[in-house]
């Protein structure tokens, strides 16, 4: 198989498309849409996301210290475009963009009720970075739609039908294309593991 190389760059796809809400008080609610985000650490809970210090976001993040990350899916697909290429310092995203402002149980920041999963972050550091600075921060709460909890209390994210971000480009990540540990299962428990799902 023959590659091509292209100057170094950020191809790390598909990354989650998140909706990033923050604000203390309704006056300074505001919502940015940040494909630069993940998990950090286990334990604690700790994720991060990339920012532009330019960005409205940024002072309001760094000033009240916390935000959610709401995961988007489909129905939130026009929203989450919305968000990242408008700026709050020109409109009101939340009315705009057709999502409303819900109450975070630990943060001061609201979370977006549409949203299927919301993830109350406290920032523990700031690291500049070069064009972005990187908010690292601990999970305090998640809070996830009672819609996607099954009888086992076990969560479906398929049924969430989450979109990803890559290249420019917006992508569902509905279908499941094996579990974890399935590789090195024993056939009649893959088998029994796939009739389930």
């Amino acid at each position: 198989m023959k590659k091509r190389s292209f100057k170094p760059g950020t191809m790390i796809y598909p990354l989650p498309a998140v909706l990033v809400s923050c604000g203390s008080v309704p006056d300074e609610y505001n919502v940015l849409t940040v494909a630069w985000t993940g998990t950090i650490c286990s334990n604690p809970p700790m994720c991060y996301i990339s920012v532009r210090p330019e960005r409205y976001s940024y002072d309001i993040i760094k000033r009240n210290g916390c935000f959610v990350i709401n995961l988007t899916n489909k129905v939130l697909a026009r929203a989450t475009d919305f968000c990242g290429v408008r700026s709050g310092r020109d409109c009101n995203k939340f009315s705009l963009a057709g999502i409303t402002p819900g109450k975070a149980e630990k943060v001061s920041a609201p979370t977006i009720e549409e949203a299927p999963v919301s993830i109350e972050c406290k920032v523990v550091d700031i690291k500049p970075l070069g064009s972005h600075d990187m908010f690292m921060a601990e999970v305090v709460n998640v809070l996830v739609d009672e819609r996607f909890i099954d009888g086992d209390n076990k969560i479906d994210m398929a049924a969430m039908e989450l979109i990803a971000y890559a290249h420019g480009e917006y992508f569902d990540v509905t279908d499941p294309a094996g579990f974890f540990g399935w590789s090195v299962r024993r056939k009649k428990v893959i088998k029994r593991e796939m009739r389930k799902g």
